[in-house]
């Protein structure tokens, strides 16, 4: 063919794209299109942190087009409107791009098909969620049987990675609107945007040289430590496409020089995985970003205290762990995996406040915000989605501090008014008599404040709740 577009969605990279490959493969001129959907990005859970992470991996990838011969194309509005008058303007043939499987995705593609050339190649995760389905033909709604699937099918990726192509032929005619501005002050420092960020971050980890991944299964819970991967933000846009990673992981597995380096190589591909089960989760249930997955839950009475709420968003809980890891998401646009989970219990166990205002708040400030992964994991510690975990699972915030930030390095990272609390009472601080917070320069209910609830008493609390819940479902 003459013309095609690859549309760029969330696959904002050159290797390993099968629309981009399959454009070039095809077409004499491929044109680069981005389209700035006024729903996206005008949308209540965007984040100013995480626009100006697109508009920055944008100019990143118009560099990288350049240096191979082509140009990324920007427009703005409905992405209908806008390829339409592209397609008829320019006699495109085809339009090629990555399946993103979201409700709206899906529904602006459908809209879409109806109207132009639109070929959907690949997706945003490594299995299609139609693809990996349980010998009836439903869909799996736990787990580990979902895992054993996967890995009994995708055994090895290895072979399925692309290079990006030497040379985009891309017609000097094409004309591209103005790049969006970066958006002040929200610049996330810790996440360079770009593909060539995101791959070193991806190498940094997974490079059997260097044995990070090979720590991940022992240092991965430890919030003080740099022992994760740290990638997410770049799986969320497309720098890195899941089938790498995924690669990255499988090729650690196969050169760990031991067995415990291995099951750590595997640990963190699983995590992978429960990313691909949440997508089909969204994929096959999409009501999920609007309800309880589990019928029995769905009818919880939630306190909805909304100074509690706010003081659990601005880290003011009195638990410092809870509101050190609230602190690093408000600075850096990003929390540890562990202090998700954490802030999460306490939001909807000990405040009894509904999941779905902590699951829009962290839309609302994580760099990752992805909307099947931020409802999993939210609705997994709620105890209300599928595969989740029990209700009855509440965790105390004291006990997950001392396990998992011991000496206290975290919450003195986050929360320098308590940096001279003697390591003893750094998790529970107003346990401190008044001449240790003299000497601490922390006086409790002024300097930090007193723990808004008792933990001991929410517990009962929330458990009681729930148990009803469930008794008056059944009845």
């Amino acid at each position: 063919m003459e013309s095609a577009i690859w549309w760029i969605r969330r696959d904002l990279r050159l290797n390993d794209n099968p629309a981009l490959s399959r454009a070039v493969s095809l077409a004499k001129s491929v044109v680069p299109v981005y389209v700035l959907d006024p729903i996206l990005i005008q949308s209540s859970k965007a984040s100013p942190r995480r626009l100006d992470f697109l508009y920055r991996g944008l100019k990143a990838l118009d560099e990288d087009l350049r240096s191979r011969g082509s140009r990324l194309v920007i427009r703005q509005g409905d992405p209908l409107e806008i390829l339409s008058r592209l397609v008829r303007e320019c006699e495109v043939e085809q339009i090629f791009a990555e399946e993103d499987f979201s409700p709206y995705a899906r529904q602006r593609d459908h809209r879409i098909a109806e109207a132009l050339p639109l070929k959907l190649v690949g997706g945003s995760c490594a299995s299609h969620p139609e693809s990996l389905v349980k010998d009836d033909g439903t869909p799996y709604k736990v787990f580990t049987p979902y895992m054993r699937s996967w890995k009994a099918r995708y055994e090895n990726h290895g072979d399925l990675l692309l290079s990006a192509p030497d040379f985009i032929p891309t017609d000097p005619e094409w004309r591209s609107e103005s790049f969006p501005d970066p958006v002040p002050g929200e610049s996330a420092d810790l996440f360079p945007p770009g593909e060539g960020a995101a791959m070193e971050r991806l190498k940094s980890f997974t490079d059997p040289s260097t044995g990070k991944i090979f720590g991940y299964a022992d240092e991965r819970n430890i919030m003080a430590v740099d022992g994760t991967a740290q990638v997410s933000p770049y799986l969320r846009f497309g720098t890195l496409s899941a089938r790498q990673c995924i690669h990255a992981a499988q090729e650690a597995m196969r050169l760990s020089p031991d067995p415990a380096s291995r099951n750590s190589a595997e640990v963190w591909l699983n995590e992978l995985i429960w990313r691909e089960f949440y997508l089909a989760i969204l994929y096959h249930f999409p009501f999920v970003l609007r309800r309880s997955f589990r019928d029995d839950l769905r009818d919880i009475p939630w306190r909805n205290d909304s100074a509690e709420f706010h003081a659990w968003c601005a880290g003011q809980t009195g638990y410092p762990v809870v509101d050190a890891a609230m602190r690093q998401l408000n600075e850096t646009g990003w929390m540890h995996n562990r202090g998700r989970m954490i802030v999460a219990s306490f939001l909807v166990k000990d405040l009894l406040v509904d999941w779905r205002w902590g699951e829009n708040f962290f839309m609302q400030k994580l760099l990752d915000g992805d909307p099947a992964a931020n409802n999993g994991g939210w609705q997994w510690t709620a105890g209300t989605g599928t595969d989740a975990a029990p209700y009855f699972r509440v965790f105390n915030p004291i006990l997950q501090g001392k396990k998992f930030d011991p000496q206290g390095k975290f919450v003195k990272r986050w929360l320098p008014e308590l940096s001279s609390v003697p390591e003893k009472f750094i998790h529970t601080p107003w346990e401190m008599p008044e001449e240790v917070q003299k000497r601490a320069s922390c006086t409790i209910g002024s300097d930090y404040p007193q723990p808004i609830v008792d933990h001991s008493f929410a517990r009962k609390r929330v458990l009681d709740i729930f148990s009803r819940t469930k008794d008056a479902y059944e009845q």
